[in-house]
Formats: structure tokens, sequence, C-alpha cells
């Protein structure tokens, strides 16, 4: 079965990277593409109908699962809508702009017997997977302590990423990134989190620190989106070190990659070719829909992603004080 693909938005990720992801993967097809303007949807090459409005797509009985990339503060909406509608949805990070509202679309996927997954593509990546996989294992020994950062200085003039309504600043745009890191290397959900952020003209955070503490360590995220670009990701524990040595976060076509370990006086260090994370991501969801083995960010870890974002505000707005994450409801 190819799963037959729709996409809501034709923005440049899924101009770029999503449209030329599905017409590459095997077992996928974009049939269909939802846009305000019809030519630059008319430019992603859907096999089958352009549509006017978003609600047009999700009443459109020729897609099987829709992929959204639009504006954070509508993630919930449309991803709820098109689970009602009885398609799966793969949408774009962060999956929300709160954990109540990711809390409200998981119950929806689960009501709908639909699949929802957190387009978070490193994820996907084959060097991340190693990675994650290491961690897991106890390669590492007990982890101990986790410095993630994603900052970046970007042209913002104009750009939703200055609007707070919207989702903009570096939290919700980089900052999931990092903390996504520190979640599957410590395995669970921190403790609290202490966390400060540098606001701009608008109100959104131009940069935000924090310190995430789990039982057995401490996470230090710095997500920014108007300073000199920085990547990292080390993982350190009893036994040994782990880093991904370059863009851990967007390593894409035509970046060769490297992970290194330390283990004792050795290091391990191992190299990737050039891969698109991004088609992974398109097969693996387009798999799981067909209910075949295969790779999904964990839902848990996308709410627990977006509990520890409301602790970060919660945390900056009382003067950096300790914040407990809230887990879901029992």
């Amino acid at each position: 079965m190819t799963v037959r693909w729709g996409f809501l938005g034709a923005g440049w990720i899924a101009t770029r990277a999503l449209a030329p992801a599905v017409h590459a993967a095997t077992g996928a097809e974009l049939v269909a593409v939802a846009a305000r303007d019809p030519d630059r949807a008319r430019r992603l090459e859907p096999t089958g109908r352009v549509h006017s409005s978003y609600a047009e797509l999700l009443d459109d009985e020729s897609v099987d699962a829709v992929y959204i990339s639009l504006t954070n503060e509508v993630h919930a909406k449309w991803s709820i809508a098109a689970l009602e509608a009885g398609k799966h949805v793969l949408c774009e990070k962060p999956l929300a702009m709160t954990a109540a509202e990711v809390d409200a679309m998981v119950a929806t996927s689960t009501r709908a017997d639909r699949l929802l997954v957190e387009a978070s593509w490193y994820r996907w990546h084959p060097r991340t997977r190693l990675a994650e996989e290491l961690v897991a294992s106890g390669a590492l020994g007990r982890v101990t302590e986790v410095e993630a950062a994603f900052t970046f200085d970007g042209p913002l003039a104009g750009n939703y990423r200055l609007e707070v309504d919207r989702g903009g600043g570096a939290l919700y745009d980089v900052g999931c990134y990092a903390i996504s890191a520190a979640l599957w290397a410590f395995g669970s959900r921190p403790n609290s989190v202490v966390a400060t952020q540098g606001l701009g003209p608008t109100g959104v955070d131009l940069w935000t620190e924090a310190e995430l503490s789990f039982s057995d360590g401490l996470a230090r995220i710095r997500a920014g989106v108007a300073e000199p670009p920085l990547q990292r990701l080390r993982i350190d524990g009893e036994l040994g070190s782990l880093e991904m040595t370059d863009a851990p976060y967007t390593s894409w076509r035509d970046d060769e990659t490297t992970l290194v370990r330390v283990d004792g006086a050795e290091t391990h260090t191992q190299r990737f070719a050039p891969t698109d994370a991004y088609r992974l991501m398109v097969e693996n969801v387009s798999a799981a829909i067909r209910s075949e083995p295969a790779y999904v960010v964990p839902l848990a870890q996308s709410r627990d992603t977006a509990a520890v974002i409301d602790a970060c505000f919660t945390s900056t707005r009382s003067g950096g004080t300790p914040t407990n994450v809230i887990g879901p409801a029992a």
C-alpha cells in the first residue's frame, strides 16, 4: 500500500524538504496540497488536486495522511481537525505550543485510531538513531550531564518568529530540538527547570537558557535566533561520553557527519555518509501507517518537550525560580 499524502501549507520546508522527500520516498505519494497561493502549491507537484482551503483537503478522500507545516499556533487546531477527518498526521515541530494542546491532540488521535507524529526530522538521521541506541543500551553507563545548544542569526524582519501569538521565539523554534535531545539522552522527563530569557522588542525570546534537573543529572540548554550559529550535543555518562561534532540537528542531504564516543582511554569515531533524514522520516511514518515495523518519535517525548517548554516560560516569568515539569493527567 502506497500512503497518499496531502500537505497543509506550501512554505519553505514543505517546498524544499518535504515535497522532495515524499517524491523520493518508497511507499509514499504526494497527491494533494492546500495553500493560500495555488501557484506555490502546484510547484510541489502533487499528482492530484491543489486545494484552496485546508478544510477542503481534509475532505479529500484520496488523502490518507496529512503533513502540517503551518505556523506553531495552529498546529493543534489543524492536527485535531485532520485526525477527526480520519487522516494520519505528521505535524511540524514543535508539535504544539503547550502540553495541554498536545494532550488534546493525543486524545483525538486515540479516539480516531490514527497515527500522530511530531516531524522532529533529525531523529530519523542514522547518526541520531545510533546515538539513541548506544545511550539506551548503557554504553555510557548512567547519563549524568547533557549539553545541548542550537542558535542561529537569521533574517527575522517580517517573520512570524517575532510574533508571540504565533509561537515565535527561540524556545519554540530551535529550543525544542535541544530539549528533545536531553529527553532521549536521559530517557525520562526532568523533575524541574530553571530558565532565563532575553526578550526582543516584540516580546518573543531571542534567547533562552535553561537547566533541566533529572533524577540522575543535569541538562544545560541554550536556544537563540539572533546569535552566532552554534549547534552542540554532548552526552556524558559514568562510563564515557558521546558527541555529535557537526550540526546534530540539521545535517541534511550533502552533509557528512561524525559521532565521537569516548570509552575510557579509547576514542571511537564513526562517520556517516550524507543522507536525507526527511525522506527517512516519510518512509518510516508511511510504514507505521501500514502497520509495518518502523521508527516514529514517541508521543510521550513530544508531550514532555512541550511540558519542558511550559516550565521554561513559567520559570522565566517568575524570575528564574525552579519550576516543576508537569506530566500528563493519570
